[in-house]
């Protein structure tokens, strides 16, 4: 699909993952289109999977989320229904906010927030006591100094936009 794409679509993808509650009369007027060519062209993108949803960045913190952890998993077995099993208890644990297959001696890093200290402390305890699991080793953040959201889409806008 990518090759696909020409220079509006490319625009319509990174207006909206700047702004995506921006309205379609608004995505129009920047683009110098009317409105029911932009829908036609947003639905497309939706429909190809290029555009997979759209979500509010919320300030954990603020909600009272104050840790941010990582644990690198290791597990004892890679076979499907271990990795299915361990897959499904990472989607129900609210916790895990963010999970990556690695290659290499790490299965999994999860991106965990946690109320307190002690709170990430009871997630690690849950997560060592599965069958399937290793070995865990953690960190926490100390600051985050980049949050970069979304997909690098440079090369693909005209240089003013990039």
């Amino acid at each position: 699909m990518k090759e696909s794409l020409d220079a509006t679509d490319w625009r319509i993808l990174a207006e909206l993952q700047e702004d995506g509650r921006m309205t379609n009369v608004a995505l129009s007027e920047r683009l110098g289109l009317s409105a029911p060519p932009t829908l036609r062209r947003v639905k497309a993108l939706e429909e190809a999977g290029l555009i997979q949803g759209y979500r509010a960045l919320i300030d954990e913190k603020a909600l009272g989320y104050a840790v941010t952890g990582f644990a690198f998993v290791g597990l004892e077995s890679q076979h499907r229904p271990d990795l299915d099993a361990f897959i499904g208890w990472m989607d129900r644990s609210p916790a895990v906010r963010e999970a990556h297959m690695l290659s290499g001696e790490i299965d999994f890093v999860l991106k965990c927030v946690a109320r307190d200290v002690e709170a990430f402390q009871s997630f690690i305890d849950e997560l060592t006591s599965l069958d399937n699991v290793a070995h865990v080793r953690t960190a926490l953040a100390l600051k985050r100094v980049k949050d970069a959201a979304g997909t690098p889409l440079e090369g693909h806008l005209p240089e003013a936009e990039a």
